[in-house]
């Protein structure tokens, strides 16, 4: 009798799995749905794939998102919605990241109906917790090389509003923000983009320094050093950085922090020896650590100071193109709201008359 039922149990998980993902169609068992198949995402591999050629789930996630957008402005969201809402960007993300899905949700233009979550301002936990949910699809897209992926997110709002997150958002959210920066600039499109006009290389520039100037974790400090690392590899870019790269990275402020990370340290000594060299110039064969620190005579920066082009815009990630070290943040925590009003349709783009809800077209 105990080899038939063991023979039995996997079938269980599999129906069990399967009636969730239909229990999403059905509005009165969705909330206990969203909050049991957030938890066991990670037990399920085959989730993803589900979800995505179920007939009408991807539409009911996708009117879970637009549900919420009354409440971004004014910023009336309570706890029990931001949750639900967390709950439907958990299962996104894992669609977000699975290698069979993956482009197909991009090609979707689903991440046009999450800027608006990105687009908050409100320091209340509700909206943090929003924030870095929805920061967490788009790690999980990033997380992956991916010329295309990168060339997609360029065309819509993702670089400004990281910079303004990446400004006013907690710790946890500017790690996660700069991740994605770092992400999409280590491609070589994102960084012809970023690179492209003095507006968008000090818009990035200037945020990186006020970030160096709070004195950050070594884990959001790596993510930053990374990020100038990889802009030295263009030439005005480079000759920009030697004038207005931050004292406190050529004056080992941040020494004893980066005591215990290697990989951080070689980065910054790799960034200071890159803009030791003059503009233009060859690498020394053997560089000299005692200059490391030391401003040598510069050309001119590409363009003089331009400002901040405002905002439109996985943690414990390991910089330099590798994975992340740790899971993407999880959603917050699961508790089941009230009863779902009742969204309306997906085409709707902005119930309720919201201000800055609904998703934005793409720039060509």
């Amino acid at each position: 009798m105990a080899g038939r039922c063991d023979a039995v149990v996997p079938d269980i998980k599999m129906k069990l799995e399967e009636q969730l993902v239909l229990n999403l169609c059905n509005p009165e068992l969705r909330g206990n749905a969203l909050v049991e198949l957030s938890k066991k995402r990670e037990m399920l591999p085959d989730l993803a794939s589900l979800m995505w050629h179920s007939f009408g789930t991807m539409i009911v996630l996708l009117q879970e998102i637009v549900s919420v957008y009354p409440a971004l402005s004014p910023p009336t969201l309570s706890a029990s919605v931001s949750n639900r809402a967390c709950n439907v960007l958990a299962l996104l993300q894992s669609v977000a990241s699975h290698p069979e899905t993956r482009i197909p949700f991009l090609k979707a233009e689903i991440t046009e109906y999450l800027y608006p979550f990105l687009n908050t301002t409100s320091n209340a936990r509700s909206f943090e917790y929003l924030r870095l949910t929805t920061l967490g699809v788009f790690g999980a897209l990033v997380k992956i090389d991916d010329t295309d992926v990168v060339s997609t997110l360029l065309n819509g709002d993702i670089i400004p509003l990281c910079l303004r997150i990446m400004e006013t958002g907690s710790e946890l959210s500017k790690t996660v923000a700069t991740f994605i920066v770092q992400k999409i600039i280590i491609d070589e499109a994102g960084l012809q983009y970023i690179c492209a006009t003095p507006e968008r290389f000090f818009g990035i520039a200037v945020v990186l320094a006020r970030m160096v100037a709070e004195e950050p974790s070594t884990r959001l400090l790596k993510h930053i050093v990374r990020c100038y690392l990889r802009l030295t590899d263009d030439p005005r870019a480079r000759s920009a950085l030697q004038i207005h790269l931050p004292e406190a990275l050529r004056e080992g402020t941040f020494d004893n922090g980066l005591r215990d990370d290697a990989v951080a340290r070689r980065y910054l000594q790799q960034l200071l020896d890159n803009l030791a060299v003059p503009a233009g110039g060859a690498p020394p064969p053997v560089p000299d650590p005692a200059a490391a620190g030391v401003t040598h005579p510069v050309l001119a920066p590409a363009a003089g100071g331009a400002p901040h082009p405002g905002p439109g815009p996985v943690a414990g990630a390991s910089p330099g193109g590798s994975s992340p070290s740790s899971a993407h943040p999880s959603p917050a925590p699961t508790e089941v709201g009230a009863p779902h009003p009742g969204p309306g349709p997906v085409a709707g783009g902005r119930p309720g008359g919201s201000s800055q809800a609904g998703p934005r077209r793409r720039r060509r």
